[in-house]
């Protein structure tokens, strides 16, 4: 494991059609040691997680041209992004919406209007399990490995 992978700055992919909302969250984010990068809709959202994975999503639900859900469903059925973190931001309160963002694989929730405190706290907590998540999987490749290199 290098220092680089240890010490890197995390990457939060902030995702809201509505430029008001980006802006306020991206100004939020700028009290933690982070780079935030904006995209506007679904599509855009998926082209950036695929050329270069972020290590959080803070996800709006309601857009146009795809929905908070799909693009949830379609970072969690993707091996290779499946295990990002998507804070989905919502304005949505009623039970079946809070099903559907589970069923599409979101790992937590920050309602709209959007506590500062709550949502820096809900991305310091997901950041920090993605980085002893990352660590574990860098630690258990490393341990395969010796157990190979000790059969031969």
């Amino acid at each position: 494991m290098t220092e680089n992978q240890e010490n890197k700055t995390p990457k939060i992919l902030v995702v809201d059609d509505n430029q008001q909302n980006l802006e306020l969250l991206q100004a939020y984010l700028e009290d933690l040691e982070c780079e935030s990068i904006p995209a506007l809709d679904g599509p855009q959202a998926l082209e950036i997680i695929a050329n270069d994975p972020p290590d959080l999503i803070l996800l709006d639900v309601m857009m146009p041209k795809m929905s908070g859900f799909e693009v949830c469903r379609r970072i969690k059925n993707d091996p290779n992004t499946a295990d990002i973190p998507v804070i989905m931001v919502t304005a949505l309160n009623e039970l079946g919406d809070i099903e559907r963002g589970i069923d599409s694989g979101i790992d937590d929730f920050v309602s709209k209007p959007v506590n500062k405190l709550e949502l820096l706290t809900r991305v310091r907590t997901m950041l920090k399990l993605k980085h002893l998540s990352d660590k574990l999987e860098r630690t258990l490749a490393y341990l395969t490995e010796i157990e190979k290199q000790a059969r031969t």
